[in-house]
């Protein structure tokens, strides 16, 4: 690998990481096998609303094929890998009766990670709720935190002798804000809307209390969607409606559990919900901040939408991936930056690609050089920010597989490995040789 196609990695630490991210109900399919719980992922699959009616049921067959995709972590170099446990999985109804082949399965996929010499870094929760707790009222009843922070308590005393990296949560803004505000308008309200904000705190919280104290040595943080917001043009309602989504896309989160206080213009509205005692018990002492982020967000304002903003025009001129994402360096650089003098904690990029359409060409090999040039810039930009004074100290792709990405189903594509989903074969592409060579550069 020629290392002028190589990024500049000299400011970031002689120990940071490199690594790869996927998520239980984007990878591993077995919906329906050895006594899993069905989650409101598999439920809303059924509504016909994602694309090409795709359903997580096979998805890439992570969990038979577990071992094959380690393989593919090793070859690739990485010191860490970001997975989740899929709650319906350990607990079918969420709390009460616990799934032991649920459990197991988590059992081997760590013990393999841990045989191949990769840390295995485990999100509590990547979006897929047990389905039977929707049912009593899921996210907006406040017991959810209770009931979080025993299933936290559960894998804590499972897997805690083996893994000391955990995540709360993945990316709270965007299940919530989708769920409730920006997506499933019929839904929604705002009152549900702060309440399920608040709750999924307080569980952050009580999840962070429990693993604690049930794990010696543990390294606990949360991950975070941060995108800028920025205004699709000058005006006055556009701009305030950029500063109103800033304040719930990329604060309303990292603010109470770092901070101890909700941003000044949700506090109004969280009031109701609030009890003596909660911000202290959401605001808990973590060690680091997990960071995603993908591209800037262009709003514009909307008289008739929830709190008055919408996904507005990006500028004519924005470079785009191929699925429309602005491709923005500088961005990601600004957001390293805000979040370092924002929150004070080392950082860590759990979340960072680029998404496409990718197919084998006619020798069967898949070339992706528009990832390539994506993942060197972004890169660069945070090594910048590192030069610039930044505690970054990992760097994780979304994905180490191509895989069933939410209402888009299977037909975007961010692995590093191309999925044949009928036939599941795994067939590295052209970016995974240039981040194994990224990585054998810069950790020969």
């Amino acid at each position: 690998m020629p290392t002028t196609q190589l990024p500049s990695t000299a400011s970031l630490r002689p120990d940071f990481i490199w690594g790869v991210s996927t998520s239980s109900f984007q990878i591993e399919g077995a919906t329906r096998e050895d006594g899993r719980g069905l989650s409101v992922w598999d439920i809303y699959c059924r509504t016909g609303k994602i694309k090409n009616g795709d359903t997580g049921d096979v998805a890439c067959d992570h969990y038979h094929r577990y071992r094959e995709d380690v393989g593919l972590m090793k070859a690739l170099g990485v010191q860490a890998y970001r997975f989740s446990v899929a709650w319906p999985r350990v607990l079918p109804q969420g709390r009460g009766s616990i799934n032991e082949a649920g459990l197991a399965f988590y059992d081997r996929l760590v013990d393999a990670l841990l045989a191949a010499g990769i840390e295995p870094w485990l999100c509590l929760y990547h979006w897929d709720l047990p389905q039977a707790l929707e049912e009593h009222g899921g996210w907006l009843n406040r017991e959810s935190a209770t009931w979080f922070a025993d299933y936290a308590a559960l894998i804590a005393s499972r897997l805690g002798d083996r893994v000391k990296r955990f995540a709360t949560f993945n990316e709270p803004s965007i299940f919530c804000l989708f769920s409730r505000s920006l997506g499933n308008m019929e839904r929604s309200n705002e009152n549900e809307l702060h309440r399920m904000i608040h709750n999924v705190n307080l569980a952050h919280g009580s999840a962070v209390d429990v693993l604690r104290a049930n794990v010696v040595d543990a390294s606990i943080g949360c991950i975070h969607n941060r995108q800028p917001c920025r205004a699709s043009s000058a005006s006055e309602a556009d701009v305030a409606a950029a500063a109103r989504l800033d304040d719930y896309w990329n604060a309303a989160f990292p603010d109470p559990q770092c901070r101890g206080e909700y941003p000044p213009s949700m506090r109004a509205a969280i009031e109701p919900h609030l009890q003596p005692g909660d911000l202290a018990q959401i605001c808990r002492p973590l060690d680091w901040f997990g960071l995603n982020h993908y591209s800037p967000v262009y709003v514009k304002s909307r008289a008739d939408s929830m709190l008055g903003y919408d996904f507005g025009d990006k500028p004519a001129d924005a470079a785009l991936t191929p699925i429309g994402w602005p491709i923005d360096p500088e961005a990601f650089r600004e957001t390293l930056r805000a979040t370092h003098t924002r929150y004070g904690l080392p950082i860590y990029v759990l979340e960072n690609g680029y998404g496409n359409s990718d197919e084998p060409d006619r020798t069967g090999a898949v070339i992706d050089p528009g990832r390539i040039e994506f993942l060197k810039a972004y890169v660069n930009a945070m090594n910048d920010a590192a030069a610039g004074g930044v505690d970054v100290r990992g760097y994780f792709v979304w994905s180490l597989l191509d895989n069933f990405e939410w209402d888009s189903g299977y037909s975007t594509r961010f692995g590093l490995t191309y999925v044949d989903y009928a036939s599941l074969r795994r067939t590295p592409k052209s970016s995974f040789g240039w981040y194994a060579g990224l990585i054998k550069a810069v950790r020969p």
